[in-house]
């Protein structure tokens, strides 16, 4: 009787560790489901969406015109002078992609702005020749050949 009890013995141990077992494993899962975030609870109403701040623009500059002479340009500081009857101004044309060649005493028309206390050029063109006045038409004609010399 005592071989029965200890077989029983044996088969009440190899129950009561594997119940164990199944317990320890059941804890390990349970313990990371409670480690994670909670969800925040649903209010009862909507989340009100906030609205940006307000981006305040800058003012408006006003582009100017200037027209006048082609005085010089500075290739290294990316600067031309021009003048008119007013005198002399300064651009800074670093911004200007094509920049056209001029010379000195040539008619242009600069578009700028002021940006920091430096006139900013915008554009700058070449001024069109005045058309000639409608009536009289003038041509360039060439002398005639000189005539020959008799003997």
């Amino acid at each position: 009787m005592q071989i029965k009890n200890k077989r029983e013995e044996v088969k009440n141990m190899k129950k009561i560790l594997t119940i164990a077992l199944a317990v320890v494993i059941g804890l390990a899962f349970v313990t990371g489901v409670f480690a994670q975030d909670k969800p925040a609870a649903a209010p009862d109403k909507p989340a009100k969406i906030e609205k940006p701040a307000k981006i305040e623009k800058a003012p408006k500059v006003k582009v100017k015109t200037f027209k006048g002479e082609f005085v010089s340009a500075d290739v290294a500081a990316k600067t031309i002078v021009a003048k008119n009857d007013k005198g002399e101004m300064t651009f800074d044309v670093s911004g200007i992609k094509k920049m056209p060649e001029f010379m000195t005493g040539d008619k242009i028309r600069v578009a700028y702005v002021d940006k920091d206390g430096k006139n900013v050029a915008k554009a700058v063109k070449a001024e069109k020749k005045p058309a000639p006045k409608k009536g009289k038409k003038v041509v360039d004609k060439p002398a005639p050949p000189p005539a020959p010399v008799k003997k």
